[in-house]
């Protein structure tokens, strides 16, 4: 029987000390090898069913994250999602931001000048919904420090008020528990955690389409997408795949392998590996007498004060973030304690 170690020991043999998942994650050897024979089929004249690793990678993601596939569109891009739930709002709507989060979550409703758009600190977030306030939208995790959002408080905030919640789950999936049937709309990135190519993104909706415009529908979004593919589409799908970007079929090629894989290992037990290793960089840090963001609970660790080192650690082999000035760390499964050690004798040094 494979073990955690085993089987990630058969998937990745990075040459560095990559910790930086925040930004991009490693892709599984699995992955790599769905892509390269999706393209070498493809150059032969023999494409195989991409479509299929669509759906497959779509029904992965949500059984991680425990809705019906039905509820989930796929797409490339945190802000497109963003931006279809923009389009819905009516006119003057008020929407909840935490200030300086990821653009890609907030940018899009600025863009309609019509919103008014309030940000306030990420942990004054439940204490500022009122009445009036339509949407709140915040990243579970924030993406330059690692602080967790009080997502209960604000779930149940939003609820009184008769707001809906969009989260973003970017930098939370496969090991920040979180269960997307508790909220209106959850969008993810999967290049970062999920370990998937670049190109693949996924959209949870409610059970009634959140009363979404199909703004962007094309032939993939509907019922019978073959039978689409020329003049309006006649009836849309009945499901959340009427959101659906055209897909970047070789990137879902490996996607489908890379979850298949986060499946596998388990969230819950990638979730304790994660931040067993952010834990012990927290220990080594205050050894060293620096001060983190206060972020618990998180798989991100970032230091003020010391985002200028990252080039350095980038040329002594390991891989960080300088976000706002801080050094950012990220730990997954593909870590070990090795790792970072290594970090912390680079840092000392």
């Amino acid at each position: 029987m494979e073990t955690f170690e085993s089987l990630v020991q058969a998937e990745f043999a990075p040459k560095n000390t990559y910790l930086n998942t925040a930004s991009t994650g490693l892709p599984p050897a699995r992955a790599v090898d769905a892509m390269r024979v999706a393209v070498e089929s493809a150059a032969a004249g023999r494409p195989t069913d991409m479509f299929a690793d669509v759906e497959a990678a779509r029904a992965s993601f949500a059984r991680l994250l425990g809705v019906p596939g039905r509820r989930v569109a796929a797409g490339a891009s945190v802000a497109v999602h963003t931006a279809l739930i923009a389009t819905s709002l009516p006119e003057g709507a008020e929407v909840l931001t935490a200030e300086a989060d990821f653009s890609s979550v907030v940018n899009p409703f600025h863009m309609r000048r019509d919103l008014k758009v309030r940000a306030v600190p990420l942990e004054r977030i439940a204490e500022s919904v009122r009445p009036g306030t339509v949407l709140v939208a915040v990243s579970a995790v924030q993406s330059a420090d690692g602080r967790i959002a009080g997502l209960e408080a604000i779930r149940e905030a939003a609820r009184t008020h008769g707001a809906r919640t969009y989260v973003d789950a970017s930098q939370a999936t496969a090991w920040l528990p979180l269960d997307a049937d508790a909220y209106d709309y959850v969008s993810s990135v999967a290049f970062k955690w999920l370990l998937c190519p670049r190109g693949v993104s996924f959209l949870v909706v409610p059970e009634d389409l959140g009363a979404l415009p199909p703004l962007f529908a094309g032939w993939v979004a509907g019922e019978r997408p073959w039978d689409s593919c020329y003049g309006p589409v006649g009836e849309l799908a009945h499901s959340a795949r009427r959101f659906d970007e055209s897909p970047a079929l070789f990137s879902y090629a490996g996607a489908r392998r890379s979850l298949e894989l986060i499946e596998e290992l388990g969230a819950e037990n990638i979730g304790k590996h994660d931040l067993a290793l952010a834990e012990r960089f927290l220990a080594g840090l205050r050894a060293l007498g620096h001060t983190p963001v206060p972020a618990p609970g998180s798989a991100i660790v970032s230091v003020p004060g010391l985002g200028h080192r990252q080039a350095d650690l980038s040329r002594a082999g390991v891989e960080v973030s300088d976000r706002a000035g801080n050094l950012r760390a990220a730990f997954h499964l593909y870590n070990t304690p090795s790792d970072v050690d290594r970090l912390l004798d680079v840092l000392s040094a």
